[in-house]
């Protein structure tokens, strides 16, 4: 199989590291970031296949975190999905705006979903 680059952009270390830990088991090479200025630094020297990106984070949001991506060559066409605790009808049209290939509020999905999705998107079987 084909080894796919996932970048995770998410503050909480818990979830990082089950998301990193999960993904990695699924064969995926992760690159793991811990703010926004992390995830647009690994996301443009990187080009992951696909970025989980968390809305609420220090240093710089997950929205700017995708402005400045779709404002680059590569990272306008980047696959990137949304996790946030947030559920602001405003952010998600903002978000689908930007291309965004979806938008999970993280209480609403479990781990196996979300794998799935990713899989989906880049389409994996």
């Amino acid at each position: 199989m084909e080894q796919y680059k996932l970048l995770i952009a998410e503050d909480d270390a818990l979830l990082l590291r089950s998301l990193k830990d999960r993904f990695s088991r699924e064969g995926f090479t992760v690159l793991p970031a811990q703010n926004g200025l992390e995830a647009v630094k690994m996301s443009l020297e990187h080009h992951p296949d696909i970025i989980l990106l968390d809305i609420i984070m220090p240093i710089m949001d997950g929205m700017t975190v995708l402005k400045r991506l779709r404002e680059d060559e590569w990272g306008k066409n980047a696959k990137i999905i949304l996790l946030t605790n947030l559920s602001d009808s405003e952010k998600v049209a903002e978000a689908v705006s930007q291309g965004v290939y979806d938008f999970l509020i993280k209480i609403d999905w479990k781990l196996d979903d979300l794998v799935q999705k990713v899989r989906t998107e880049l389409k994996i079987k």
